[in-house]
């Protein structure tokens, strides 16, 4: 008589991984908890630390060159002390500018949660209407 349990346990294997293939990232939403060191709480069951967390661009602070080209504001006028001469420029070239979108305490965010689950994709901010 022929022991199957070993086939069916590998059957049943496969049929698991199989089905884990076709889902390879699940959707889940967090609220940010503490931004130093960063924590997201998932669901009030689960808090992710900064070990289980991958940042996007989306949820960073960055640094972004850009090419600009226009004239100041003219802003004379004003009397006393604080009145100033008229004051325009040209206001050109390349410059570097910083994007401010880190995450900070109370902002809700949407992840993807890496197969295994161990690893979870800040992919963005939610944005309240």
């Amino acid at each position: 008589m022929h022991d199957f349990s070993d086939i069916v346990i590998l059957m049943r294997k496969a049929a698991l991984e199989a089905m884990n293939a076709s889902k390879p990232m699940s959707v889940i939403y967090g609220k940010v908890i503490s931004a130093s060191p960063l924590k997201i709480n998932v669901e009030q069951k689960l808090t992710l630390t900064s070990a289980q967390l991958v940042l996007t661009r989306n949820v960073t602070d960055y640094e972004v060159e850009m090419t600009v080209d226009h004239l100041t504001e003219d802003r004379s006028g004003g009397s006393g002390e604080a009145s100033f001469a008229s004051h325009n420029h040209e206001y050109k070239g390349k410059k570097k500018f910083k994007v401010h979108n880190g995450l900070v305490v109370g902002d809700e965010v949407i992840m993807l949660q890496v197969p295994g689950g161990q690893k979870f994709i800040v992919f963005d901010k939610l944005v309240k209407s």
